[in-house]
C-alpha cells in the first residue's frame, strides 16, 4: 500500500475539464480525484466508497486521458446495461459496449468490432466471460490501458458475496501485460481489501477508504420469539412505512409469500429471486427504478449496483450471513441524504438456515477426479477438457478449480491449468491426495470463517450498544460517542456503553499472532475486549484479562 503517484501536470489539469466536458460534473469528490490522479500516473486503485459516492466516475474520467481501452469487469448484465447507456448518453465520451450471454453473437461481434476501430472505449464483461480463452485471446490484441473491477469483494473468499469466476481475474491481468488496475467496492473490511489487492495481483496500490458511516439510515432490531410473529410484524411495519423500499427474506419461497401477503395490503408488491427467468428479472428491476412498484422483496440476487435514490427503507425479514452483506444491502437507502430506516426483524432460530447456508461439504471425488486428470497430462489441461474427462458439470467444475486454486493446489497458465509447484514431482496418485488434504483444509477454513462473521451478525442483532458503533468497528472504523440515531440510543441502553479504549499493548490495526490461531489483526478495541480476524479462523472477540494472564497473543 502507498501515497499516491501523480499525473503529469498536463493531466492533472485536464481532469477537471475532461469530467465537465464528457460527463457534465462540475466537480469531483477528494476520494474521486485522488484515484483519478493515481490510476493516470500508473498505479493500481482499490477505492472502498460507500455507495452513492460516484464510484464509477473514477474509470469513466481516468479512462479518456489514457490511450486504449478500458475494461470493467461488473457482476450483473442488467448493471451492465445501465452503465453502458449512461456513458453512451454523455456527449463527450466515448461509446460504450457490452460482451455478455444475453446478446445475440453479431451484436458482440459488433461490440467487438466498435473497439477494434476505436469506435467505443469502454467494454463492460461479466466474469464468466473471462473465463473463456478466445475472450482473453480477443482482448489480448487490443490495447487494455485499464482494467476494472466493480464489486471486488467478489474476489474475496471473506467478502460476503464471493464468486469462484473472480478469482481468475488476476492471472488475465498479468495475460494482458499487466494493465493499471481499479478494484470498486462499497464494503470492504480490511481483511477483504488485503485479499483483494492479493488477488488481483496489484503492485504497491494506492487504497483509498472514504468511510462507511451512513448517519441518514436510522438503525434497528426487532425481536421475536415465533416465526408467524415475525412474518405479522414485518408486513405490518413495510405496509406503514413510506415507500418505495426493499425487503429482504433469506428463501425464494419467503419473497413470493411476503409479496403476496403485501399486495393483499394494497401495495404494489414484488418478488425477485434468481428462480425468475432474466425476463421477469429485469421487468421487475426497471419497475423498481421507475417507481412503479412500492416494495421488492427479494433474497441477497437483488440489488448489486442498484442507482436508485430515494429508497426509504431496507427491511431485512431474516439476519443476513455476515455484517458485510447487512451492511452493503442497507446501503442501498437513503442514497439521496434523506432519512432512512434500515430494520432487520431477528429470531434467534433463523440462525440455524444461515449456519446450515454457510456449510459447504467439499466433493472429494470430484476433486480427486481434477487433480488426478490434470496430474496425468504431460501439458495445461483445458478447463473444457476437464469437463469432458471428469463428467462434471461447468458450474461443479468451476468451484473445484476455485477451491483447488485457493488451496494452492492447481495454478492457471495461460494454456490452462496444471499443478502447483509443490505437487509436480509427486506421481499422480500422491499428488491427488495431497491435493485433496489441501483443498478439504482450505474448506474447513472456509467454512470457520463464515460462522465466525454470522457470529458477529448475532452480536449486532444481540448488542445492547449503539448499533453503528458496533458496524463501523466491525469495519476497522471508531465512531466516539454512541450516534443517536439507532434504537439502542433511543431506548438508552446504549448510553450506559463504556467509551472504546486505545489499548496501547494490542492498538487497533495491529498485526498480532495467537500461539493456536496464528496471524490475525486488531479490528476493534473496547475496554475490556478485543476483535480480531485471524487468517484461518475469521473472526474472534477475546477477553484482554485472559489474553495477558494467559499470554495467549503476542504483537508481530
Amino acid at each position: 500500500m502507498s501515497q499516491v503517484r501523480h499525473p503529469s501536470d498536463g493531466q492533472a489539469d485536464a481532469v477537471g475539464e475532461v469530467a465537465e466536458a464528457a460527463f457534465g460534473w462540475a466537480e469531483l469528490r477528494p476520494g474521486q480525484r485522488a484515484a483519478i490522479d493515481a490510476l493516470l500516473a500508473g498505479q493500481d486503485v482499490l477505492a472502498t466508497m460507500p455507495t452513492g459516492y460516484g464510484k464509477s466516475a473514477i474509470y469513466q474520467v481516468a479512462s479518456l486521458l489514457l490511450d486504449g481501452v478500458t475494461v470493467v469487469v461488473s457482476p450483473l448484465i442488467a448493471l451492465q446495461a445501465d452503465q453502458v447507456a449512461g456513458i453512451t448518453a454523455a456527449p463527450g465520451a466515448p461509446d460504450a459496449v457490452a460482451v455478455n450471454s444475453a446478446q445475440s453473437d453479431s451484436a458482440n461481434e459488433r461490440a467487438w468490432a466498435a473497439l477494434a476501430s476505436g469506435e467505443a472505449g469502454y467494454l463492460f464483461l461479466a466474469p464468466e466471460q473471462l473465463a473463456k480463452d478466445d475472450v482473453v485471446e480477443r482482448l489480448t490484441e487490443l490495447t487494455v490501458s485499464l482494467f476494472v473491477v466493480d464489486e471486488a469483494h467478489c474476489v474475496s473468499a471473506w467478502g460476503h458475496d464471493f464468486r469462484p469466476d473472480y478469482l481468475r481475474l488476476g492471472a488475465i491481468i498479468d495475460r494482458l501485460s499487466g494493465p493499471t488496475t481499479l478494484g470498486l467496492t462499497a464494503t470492504g473490511s480490511g481483511p477483504v481489501r488485503e485479499e483483494i489487492v492479493e488477488r488481483l495481483h496489484m503492485t504497491d496500490p494506492l487504497v483509498l477508504t472514504r468511510g462507511f458511516d451512513r448517519p441518514n439510515i436510522r438503525l434497528e432490531v426487532n425481536r421475536h420469539e415465533s416465526d408467524a410473529a415475525k412474518r405479522h410484524a414485518v408486513v405490518d411495519a413495510v405496509a406503514d412505512l413510506p415507500k418505495p423500499g426493499l425487503v429482504y427474506a433469506a428463501t425464494r419461497r419467503d419473497t413470493e409469500r411476503y409479496a403476496d401477503e403485501l399486495t393483499q395490503r394494497g401495495l404494489a408488491a414484488r418478488a425477485y429471486h434468481a428462480g425468475l427467468s432474466a425476463g421477469e428479472r429485469r421487468e421487475v428491476h426497471e419497475a423498481f427504478l421507475d417507481d412503479s412498484v412500492d416494495v421488492v422483496v427479494a433474497t441477497s440476487a437483488f440489488g448489486m449496483g442498484i442507482d436508485k435514490p430515494n429508497v426509504r427503507f431496507v427491511v431485512h425479514a431474516a439476519i443476513t450471513d455476515s455484517p458485510d452483506s447487512y451492511y452493503q444491502e442497507i446501503g442501498r437507502a437513503g442514497r439521496n441524504g434523506d432519512e432512512a430506516l434500515a430494520a432487520l426483524h431477528y429470531r434467534s432460530e433463523d440462525l440455524g438456515l444461515r449456519a446450515f447456508f454457510a456449510s459447504r461439504t467439499p466433493d472429494e471425488d470430484a476433486i480427486v477426479a481434477v487433480l488426478r486428470t490434470v496430474a496425468e497430462s504431460d501439458t495445461a489441461v483445458s478447463v473444457a477438457r476437464l469437463s469432458r474427462t471428469t463428467g462434471l458439470s461447468r458450474r461443479k467444475l468451476s468451484g473445484v478449480i476455485s477451491l483447488l486454486e485457493e488451496a494452492d493446489a492447481l495454478v492457471a497458465i495461460r494454456r490452462g491449468l496444471r499443478l502447483s509447484r509443490s505437487l509436480r514431482s509427486r506421481t499422480p496418485e500422491e499428488a491427488a491426495q495431497a491435493g485433496l488434504a489441501a483443498a478439504v483444509a482450505t474448506a474447513d477454513s472456509r467454512e470457520r470463517i463464515e460462522e465466525s462473521r454470522l457470529a458477529m451478525m448475532r452480536a449486532y442483532a444481540e448488542t445492547t450498544g449503539c448499533r453503528r458503533r458496533y458496524l463501523l468497528g466491525y469495519f476497522g472504523e471508531d465512531l466516539p460517542e454512541p450516534c443517536g440515531n439507532c434504537d439502542t440510543c433511543s431506548s438508552g441502553s446504549a448510553s450506559d456503553e463504556k467509551a472504546d479504549v486505545e489499548s496501547e499493548i494490542f492498538p487497533a490495526q495491529a498485526a498480532v499472532r495467537h500461539r493456536e490461531w496464528g496471524d490475525g489483526v486488531v479490528m476493534h478495541v473496547e475496554e475490556d475486549r478485543i476483535t480480531v480476524f485471524f487468517e484461518s479462523e475469521g473472526y474472534k472477540v477475546l477477553s484482554l484479562e485472559a489474553i495477558l494472564s494467559n499470554r495467549l497473543l503476542e504483537r508481530s
